[in-house]
């Protein structure tokens, strides 16, 4: 059993990875409606880029710490495949959307804007659901493909290079992260959404979630022998 100390170790590593990761994506948007105000393409590569590198570093930072998820969909997948154990989920979602909220503010703060701006950027249709759930599930596809096939050193930079490339094939820029989608109804910007679509967000996150677990159970029936959960990397770093 792990001690106090261990994990409120692991909680901080989620709530200050989630934090820099909504302060990087939040930041970056801004900083790209400042630099590219008329090219909103511009806008959205530069975006998206950030958010890849910053991805990448937390990932491959805090991955030994706390499994570096940032992310409830995933935190509930790893728990389900038994990397991560159920007592624990409650405590990192409450540390993912701490962190997504004070990412948020910081950010918000860095820029010379108000702490706290509700988004008005409204995001819905179904298109832009369905791409939340394409999104989602794509994630979760290479993070646990990935960990069942015996493969979680390539994580860092396979996460990052996928949501680069899902913030352009899917209509919704890639949220897929409800803690992530609701530090971002923070910030009247960019990268910002508003409140009202924040449930359709999570659901079609859920869905594609769901359906991911699934498809992993199938095409990875049995983990490889060499693989190595969250769970199995925190213990082998203490």
């Amino acid at each position: 059993m792990a001690n106090t100390s261990d994990v409120g170790r692991r909680l901080f590593a989620e709530f200050l990875g989630t934090a820099i990761l909504v302060a990087g994506v939040v930041g970056s948007g801004i900083m790209a409606q400042r630099l590219s105000p008329n090219d909103v393409g511009l806008q959205l590569l530069e975006n998206a880029i950030a958010t890849g590198g910053i991805l990448f570093i937390l990932i491959a930072t805090l991955g030994p710490v706390s499994g570096a998820q940032f992310n409830p969909v995933v935190t509930a997948a790893d728990a389900w495949f038994g990397g991560l154990a159920k007592r624990d989920v409650l405590p990192y979602l409450v540390a993912q959307v701490g962190g997504a909220c004070a990412g948020a503010i910081l950010a918000n703060l860095m820029f010379g804007l108000t702490a706290v701006n509700i988004s008005t950027h409204v995001r819905d249709g179904s298109s832009t659901l369905l791409s939340e759930v394409v999104a989602t599930f794509g994630l979760l596809l290479v993070i646990f493909g990935l960990v069942r096939g015996g493969r979680s050193s390539w994580i860092p930079a396979a996460v990052a290079s996928y949501i680069v490339g899902a913030y352009w094939f899917t209509s919704s820029t890639s949220f897929a992260n409800p803690a992530v989608t609701v530090g971002r109804t923070l910030s009247d910007t960019f990268a910002g959404i508003a409140p009202v679509s924040v449930p359709g967000f999570v659901v079609a996150q859920c869905i594609g979630a769901a359906v991911a677990v699934a498809a992993v159970i199938v095409l990875w029936p049995r983990p490889s022998l060499d693989h190595s959960t969250a769970v199995d990397v925190q213990a082998e770093n203490r």
